[in-house]
């Protein structure tokens, strides 16, 4: 298992999501960028507009597990920030809604 850390600062994350390659899922939006370290470093940003703390917090879980478990398939030395689309009913996302997303993103970038 890989080494990951979390992404806390604001600059860090202005950064990714200025500078990184942007990825799409039906749920999930994914910036990308390489920190050239060799541990990866993700964040997750869900805005108020989506829901109540809960339900925000429920999907952060389901997206950190969601990467945990595929954490291997991702390449080594990235800065990841995944965010939540607008207009989606976070209510109805199951764990599996939200891992076919990030499979699908990793599709996308190359690394599976």
């Amino acid at each position: 298992m890989k080494k990951t850390e979390i992404l806390k600062k604001n600059y860090e994350f202005r950064l990714v999501l200025k500078k990184g390659k942007y990825y799409s899922g039906k749920y999930i939006e994914s910036f990308v960028l390489n920190n050239n370290l060799d541990i990866n470093k993700i964040g997750i940003a869900i805005k108020t507009k989506v829901g109540k703390a809960v339900k925000r917090n429920r999907i952060k879980r389901l997206i950190k597990e969601s990467y945990r478990l595929n954490e291997d398939k991702f390449g080594v030395g990235k800065n990841l920030v995944f965010l939540v689309k607008k207009n989606q009913e976070i209510d109805s996302l199951e764990f599996r809604d939200i891992e076919k997303d990030i499979i699908f993103i990793l599709d996308k970038i190359g690394q599976v």
